[in-house]
């Protein structure tokens, strides 16, 4: 074997066990660590768009409902479709603000206060 396959064979068997140390939640498919938040411990604005949401609208944002991404990986990984985000008034916001709902199916629900840099599993 030549020394240059000798170096690329010793690097990528280095990089495959350096990765197989590190793995991480959204690696392993595992749910990253969340809190949880009970429904009357959230803001008022949180339980009228939760209960909006359970009724199927009307919305008041245009974008709600759209597809929530989780390209972070902060909650559970899933298909693709799986997530859905719903605006939780801020009072004072001039725009939407950064308060979102997280509906997962069938009924799962996620909170954040800061623009999906945390979550907190919604509790009954």
């Amino acid at each position: 074997m030549s020394a240059q396959k000798l170096f690329r064979f010793l690097l990528c068997a280095f990089f495959l066990a350096f990765g197989a140390l590190t793995t991480s939640a959204a690696d392993t498919g595992n749910s990253p660590p969340l809190g949880s938040v009970r429904l009357s411990e959230l803001p008022v604005e949180a339980q009228s768009t939760l209960e909006l949401i359970r009724r199927g609208g009307p919305f008041p944002y245009r974008r709600d409902g759209v597809t929530f991404q989780n390209r972070e990986l902060r909650l559970p990984r899933r298909p693709a479709d799986y997530y859905h985000e719903y605006t939780v008034p801020t009072p004072g916001a001039s725009d939407r603000g950064p308060r979102r709902i997280i509906r997962g199916e069938p009924e799962e629900y996620y909170y954040t206060a800061d623009h999906y840099r945390s979550f907190r599993r919604i509790q009954p």
